[in-house]
């Protein structure tokens, strides 16, 4: 039986070489199996190859599981070690090992382009890696990609959907993530210094083999045309990454809109990580942002958890409308993704030290979870579908969104300059239900500013792709306002911000209207100040929205 086995994958190899050197594709690595030294190395077209004795092959797969130094890896913080760690995950993968980092080892990780695929159980455990970013070949090329085999295929029977439809009329071979797009209409079209014309009108849901829709993710748009449509079967096994101690050190190009990402590109359902540090040193004077050191996409049910990651320094370019703009950098982003959580993680920075931006960023997401996160902050760009916050702490930033369906913050304390921004650069748009319980707003941090729950900011002169909303209906319980250093002039906290400056009488008119809220319920709302919530600053705005204050 072992001599079958060994003689199959010495076909299958030959096979995989010859497929190779055919179409060879970049950062593959050429697996063979010769009699001879174990070794990694490049071959005369700069293609990683590995050729592993069929004596070592019988001893990685009696261990179930295979090390870095296994493939050539020394460990020593000073040797490049990317191509050993490429190798060892591409052997794993092959034969569906656990890969092992050798404990207490430290790989430096170079500007070369390579990129580790991850398809298996990896445990980084107490090992370091040092990711240099000061001379980079390609800054997109991902330093690890976690994949699924499986293959996406495109519907091409399904030629419009409809809002909250719940059924596809197609069979799936199993449980699938779908993508769709139609590039004929516009949404999410950005205004200000960061002004756009918009991203394709664009969704992502989950279906089950027969093709119903989960629809606790439910398809928020009418799709009258559909340009690409696109299922990706589910991996139903969780893949799990734990331990490991990153360092970034970051790049010192100039500050523009390059965005690195030198990261963990996470591409495949059921994943969870869990234990992971990653910290960034030696940032300069300037510096090009990043895109997420945990970068989150096309995919559904992954969780982050114990980990701890760190707030890039801002740095300042100038925006598409000519003036400067502070530029967003990352070390978690989240696109295109249903259903991720973040439990019990921190950052190494101050959450309410300015010079860092923002933790996190969205876009194009469904059922996004912090619970027990310290972060400087929460925010969805170009839309989330459900979201909730508890237990947590959120920074100076706070929490920034637009989207749809519920906003639940539970349990938290948030030191943002609101309770919740909803984001004017598209819209100030949320569609659905705000839900507060139990919670602390410490107003800035503390700073002296008039105190607004909820703000943002809509003139109504600009289309945005869609009808802007905001929340139906929110409801507040047991939220403590400290309020205790604020202005002379200072009126007491105001439920809603002044949207909209201009707009207080009728003869305003919006081009494009602004659907408000219909019902704020109050119980339990306490201030430091001893002065009592009121509307807003701008009473005639909000004049239709019914305030009900409960025992």
């Amino acid at each position: 039986m072992m001599k079958y086995t060994l003689l199959m994958f010495l076909f299958l190899s030959t096979v995989l070489v010859a497929h190779a050197q055919k179409a060879p594709i970049k950062n593959n690595v050429l697996i063979t199996s010769q009699d001879g030294k174990t070794r990694v190395y490049t071959n005369d077209n700069n293609e990683l190859c590995l050729n592993v004795s069929p004596k070592d092959i019988i001893k990685f797969k009696a261990a179930k599981s295979v090390s870095y130094s296994a493939f050539g890896a020394k460990g020593d913080g000073k040797t490049d070690d990317i191509d050993a760690i490429a190798a060892t995950h591409a052997f794993a993968n092959l034969h569906r090992l656990l890969v092992k980092a050798d404990a207490e080892a430290t790989y430096y990780i170079g500007g070369n382009e390579r990129t580790a695929v991850i398809q298996t159980d990896t445990d980084f455990g107490t090992a370091a890696f040092i990711i240099d970013d000061t001379e980079v070949k390609n800054r997109n090329a991902s330093i690890f990609t976690v994949s699924t085999s499986l293959k996406p295929f495109k519907l091409k029977t399904i030629s419009s959907l409809k809002r909250n439809q719940k059924k596809i009329d197609t069979p799936f071979p199993g449980p699938c993530l779908i993508t769709v797009k139609n590039s004929n209409v516009k949404q999410y079209i950005r205004f200000g210094l960061n002004k756009n014309n918009g991203s394709p009108q664009t969704d992502i849901f989950l279906v089950d083999k027969n093709g119903n829709v989960d629809m606790n993710a439910p398809i928020l748009w009418d799709f009258e045309q559909i340009t690409d449509i696109t299922a990706m079967p589910i991996d139903e096994n969780l893949l799990k990454i734990t331990g490991g101690r990153f360092t970034t050190i970051a790049n010192k190009e100039e500050s523009k809109y390059t965005y690195y990402n030198r990261n963990i590109a996470i591409r495949r359902s059921h994943v969870l990580v869990d234990g992971l540090q990653h910290n960034i040193k030696e940032e300069g004077e300037k510096g090009a942002p990043y895109g997420g050191f945990i970068n989150i996409g096309e995919c559904a049910f992954v969780t982050v958890k114990n980990t701890i990651l760190t707030g890039h320094r801002t740095y300042s370019t100038i925006g598409t409308a000519g003036k400067p703009v502070s530029m967003g950098t990352y070390d978690i982003t989240v696109n295109r993704a249903v259903n991720i959580s973040f439990l019990n993680c921190s950052q190494t920075n101050d959450i309410n030290d300015t010079k860092f931006w923002g933790i996190m960023a969205s876009n194009f997401c469904k059922n996004i979870l912090y619970d027990n996160c310290t972060f400087s902050r929460f925010d969805a760009h170009q839309g989330v579908a459900n979201a909730t916050i508890r237990n947590s702490t959120l920074g100076h930033v706070g929490i920034n969104a637009i989207g749809s369906g519920l906003l639940k913050i539970e349990n938290s304390t948030i030191r943002g300059r609101s309770l919740v921004n909803l984001r004017s650069d598209y819209g100030s748009t949320w569609e659905g239900e705000l839900v507060i319980r139990n919670c602390v707003f410490v107003p800035a941090g503390g700073k002296s500013i008039s105190a607004n729950l909820i703000n943002g900011s809509y003139p109504g002169q600009h289309y945005f792709g869609y009808t802007c909303y905001m929340p139906e209906r929110i409801t507040i319980e047991n939220l403590r306002i400290d309020d205790s250093n604020h202005p002379e002039n200072y009126q007491g906290p105001a439920i809603f911000s002044n949207f909209n400056p201009k707009m207080t009488d009728n003869t305003y008119q919006e081009a494009f209207p602004y659907i408000k809220t219909k019902e704020v319920i109050l119980k339990n709302i306490t201030t430091s100040s001893k002065k009592s919530l009121r509307i807003s600053d701008n009473p005639y705005m909000f004049k239709d929205v019914k305030v009900k204050t409960l025992n």
